[in-house]
């Protein structure tokens, strides 16, 4: 099958907090616009998804109108139609739902964040492709976390532990056909962020969180809980570059990221 040009992509690029510890760190007004070995973020993020040959439009939402200015090379993107700019609303949850609701039903969505400036075209093409190969209504990117601190065993991680592996996120996630109502799910989940557990049983159910608790939840059987209680086929995609699960949060993630890229690219 030929997969050049399946999907939308949107990209949320709007700050969550005012005092985002990478702006403060870097002078910028916006952390999405953070420079990593010369480059802002989203710049590095736009042309990873540009070159993989899978994403035939692009919605960045975010960031705000009056701070484009600061970054020329996003402005310019944006002026010419290479990517369309939607002003973020006040979560990162409803902003994705005020991007899916530009693309048309049937077109397959990939959603991932500004701050992931390790991306590249393959990690891009490699989740792309293994997510068009199945039967679901979702995909979400993960990354195995002993991998994750065998190559980069500085940095910090959150890890989700399963008794079959503990992974990590990758802000790499795929919708398609009722797997966009999973954003309502998501907008849920923000709205209990002030009470997780309630938000885990709503989810899982009080006996997958027991068993997540005992250390017998495997990560297949904690994604086949979320389809039987949200009607939603959603599908894991473990990605073989561990860089897929570095994304740029904190101060040292920055170092890390730049530590990564310089290593790769001397001439950066």
């Amino acid at each position: 099958m030929n997969k050049t040009g399946q999907f939308v992509a949107v990209v949320l690029a709007a700050d969550r907090t005012a005092t985002d510890p990478i702006t403060k760190h870097t002078g910028v007004a916006c952390k999405a616009i953070a420079p990593v070995c010369g480059t802002p973020m989203i710049i590095r993020v736009l042309d990873a998804l540009e070159a993989s040959g899978r994403i035939k439009a692009t919605i960045i939402c975010g960031p705000p109108k009056d701070i484009l200015p600061e970054c020329p090379a996003l402005q310019q993107r944006i002026e010419s139609g290479r990517v369309t700019w939607l002003a973020n609303l006040d979560s990162p949850s409803r902003s994705a739902e005020s991007s899916f609701a530009q693309i048309d039903l049937n077109t397959p969505i990939l959603l991932t964040t500004a701050d992931h400036a390790l991306l590249t075209p393959d990690i891009v093409r490699y989740f792309l492709d293994k997510s068009s190969d199945y039967d679901c209504d979702a995909t979400v990117g993960l990354v195995d976390y002993q991998g994750v601190m065998a190559a980069f065993p500085e940095a910090k991680r959150t890890v989700t532990k399963f008794r079959d592996i503990g992974v990590c996120g990758c802000n790499l996630y795929t919708f398609k056909n009722k797997g966009r109502d999973l954003v309502k799910k998501w907008r849920q989940a923000e709205d209990l962020r002030k009470r997780p557990w309630r938000l885990i049983a709503q989810i899982l159910g009080p006996w997958t969180v027991l068993s997540y608790l005992l250390g017998f939840l495997t990560l297949d059987k904690a994604l086949k809980a979320v389809s039987v209680r949200t009607g939603i086929r959603v599908q894991e995609v473990i990605l073989p570059d561990v860089q897929a699960g570095v994304d740029v949060d904190k101060v040292e993630d920055l170092l890390l990221a730049e530590t990564i890229l310089s290593a790769a690219r001397p001439d950066e």
